[in-house]
């Protein structure tokens, strides 16, 4: 009589961290008090490093500089809740880059650092 014999490899599991939600609010500044410090001290410099880490013109938030409004901040939020897959309205990611613009960037740069995060696979294999 012959058996058959079932080998069934393990996969490996995919953890995502992914959410549709910024992972952290608008006012949580003091969650990194040296990045805080650095962009109410400094914000164009501060800027002008994130902007350049996502892969944008280094000098693009200096177009903040120029008058009421704050385009550029502006657009890299639109730009990264849509790349991240983050609810959210143009009406609010305008009034936020208006009205808090140094928040607006400390809540950038958390969230640039959040998703960063590789997703780990993990092996299901036994250990020997």
């Amino acid at each position: 009589m012959t058996t058959k014999m079932v080998i069934k490899q393990p996969q490996p599991v995919l953890e995502s961290r992914e959410s549709d939600e910024w992972n952290s609010g608008v006012c949580d500044c003091w969650d990194d008090k040296a990045e805080c410090c650095l962009v109410f001290w400094c914000c164009p410099c501060f800027a002008c490093t994130k902007t350049k880490e996502y892969g944008q013109c280094l000098c693009l938030p200096l177009l903040d500089l120029c008058g009421i409004a704050s385009p550029a901040t502006w657009a890299m939020r639109v730009s990264m809740r849509y790349r991240y897959g983050i609810k959210g309205t143009l009406c609010n990611d305008c009034l936020i880059a208006t009205c808090c613009t140094p928040c607006a960037w400390c809540q950038m740069s958390r969230e640039m650092k959040c998703r960063s995060i590789p997703i780990a696979l993990i092996d299901a294999r036994p250990k020997n």
